[in-house]
């Protein structure tokens, strides 16, 4: 029998269904996804190994839960795909504002109902989807939002006076009696506002304007936070920290792989770009490396710290880069470059918060210097250390390409070049090609001119060649003529 046929208190009696509270059903139904090492938390990466086994060791033990971590470390998503841990259909009394479970009903409305009908007291079936509610903590929350109020409306149209509890308007808290109910940025909700949870979470009391109810709520709470130094707005008040059963603390991408997973997955591209423009694995490995060198910067505040959206709109504003040099020259197909990464600036800059040493320097030169520093860092995994002092017998393997800058000429890389110049201008500088075919000659095709401009980029940021911003691209040139070149 289909349990949605189940239309009334006494057919559900007779199907042998039995109450279960949230936190009992989201630990059964974690339970048997564990023994059938089915994933409970899909398309979160980095975290198989820290966050989520905390996470389901913490519903096992039947906790409310706090994400305590900085901005863009997947708290919300977490709390979010914990619905499917939920039953997928549960049974509430028609009409109640609370949900009110059939056999163990709590509000006044659903008990004179039962009283009223017995056996034919009418019910229907909630999904899953409709059991999780969520609030962003803003300083303008107020008790009658989340707890409830007196509507004065109610009292007028149903004749009560201010004495009956049936005047009571539901805030959002007993509006999510058997869901999942969260509380996003829980520090920025002002303290007596969290004082008002206190008696929620521990045992189900509650008052409004005077009436005290009894309301057993059944609600699995999940609170995200930043750390408390993170702010000067606000903070956990200790009582309610003391009342959430486990606080587990989320984290940033641990290697470069990790990240670049997430952005594969999170960044949103229009299908005709994807067709249009290819990006080189090097290329995905300086833009996630840009998310790793802000995050020890010393220009960025570390306490605020530097989201994963950072590498997503970044990477979004690569391709783009890239697929507006297709349009503007009319080319069906293109290659990302390393000047490309010019475009990505608009997206640090909004992402990062500075300290008064970055402030000096200002967004966009701070920008350029994790670039740099991201190419600097990268540089020794493809090639040769470059060492700071050489022994005097020492021949770099660099010098043949340096001296072709010193004896021959500049190199210029202009922005809107077709792929065609752009590989024949780096085609011209023999050295550069002998480089690549000693330590990457198994590079593929489609990432070889890639990598060669990194060369040339990875020797200016070791002093080893000159760069110059251009109005259209760069000049590269030996570090003499580019001392030159600025006199």
């Amino acid at each position: 029998m289909n349990i949605k046929e189940i239309k009334t208190l006494g057919a559900l009696k007779k199907s042998g269904y039995l109450p279960v509270s949230i936190k009992d059903e989201l630990r059964n139904n974690l339970r048997t996804r564990i023994r059938e090492n089915i994933p409970t938390f899909e398309g979160i990466h980095g975290y198989e190994h820290t966050v989520i086994p905390e996470l389901e060791r913490a519903i096992l033990s039947r906790h409310n839960i706090n994400l305590l971590g900085l901005r863009g470390q997947a708290k919300t998503r977490l709390a979010r795909q914990m619905i499917a841990l939920l039953d997928e259909w549960v049974p509430i009394v028609a009409g109640s504002e609370i949900n009110d479970d059939p056999l163990q009903p709590i509000s006044r409305y659903a008990t004179n109902l039962i009283a009223e009908k017995g056996e034919d007291t009418p019910i229907e079936w909630l999904h899953r989807s409709a059991r999780f509610a969520e609030k962003l903590a803003t300083p303008d929350v107020t008790v009658a939002d989340i707890i409830g109020d007196v509507d004065p409306i109610k009292a007028a149209n149903l004749k009560l006076s201010y004495a009956d509890d049936r005047v009571i308007h539901f805030g959002m808290i007993p509006r999510a009696n058997r869901s999942i109910f969260v509380i996003n940025e829980l520090p920025d909700l002002q303290a007596r506002i969290q004082v008002a949870l206190f008696n929620i979470l521990q045992e189900g009391d509650i008052q409004i304007r005077g009436f005290k109810l009894r309301l057993p709520l059944d609600v699995q709470f999940v609170f995200t936070a930043n750390p408390e130094d993170y702010t000067n707005r606000g903070s956990i008040v200790t009582p309610l920290k003391d009342r959430i059963g486990s606080q587990i603390l989320t984290h940033y991408p641990e290697t470069v792989a990790i990240a670049k997973t997430i952005t594969a997955q999170e960044a949103r591209l229009d299908k005709r770009q994807e067709e249009t423009v290819y990006v080189p694995e090097i290329a995905k490995d300086i833009l996630e490396q840009l998310s790793f060198q802000a995050r020890t910067s010393e220009f960025i505040d570390h306490k605020s710290g530097v989201s994963a959206r950072m590498s997503i709109t970044a990477y979004e504003n690569l391709l783009s880069t890239a697929e507006y040099r297709a349009l503007q020259l009319g080319i069906e197909k293109t290659t990302v470059r390393l000047s490309d990464f010019l475009g990505v600036v608009p997206a640090i800059t909004g992402k990062v918060e500075l300290v008064y040493e970055g402030e000096q320097e200002g967004a966009a030169a701070v920008a350029h210097s994790l670039l740099s520093e991201s190419i600097k860092t990268l540089f020794p995994t493809f090639f040769p250390k470059i060492e700071r002092l050489e022994k005097q017998d020492y021949k770099s393997p660099y010098q043949e390409l340096i001296d072709w800058f010193f004896e021959q000429s500049s190199l210029e890389l202009l922005e809107e070049t077709t792929d065609e110049a752009y590989k024949k201008a780096l085609d011209a500088i023999p050295p550069l090609n002998a480089l690549i075919e000693a330590y990457q000659g198994e590079v593929a095709p489609e990432d070889r001119y890639f990598m060669m401009e990194f060369v040339l980029w990875g020797l200016v940021e070791y002093k080893k060649l000159s760069k110059h911003r251009l109005s259209e691209g760069f000049q590269f040139k030996d570090v003499y003529g580019g001392y030159i070149s600025g006199l």
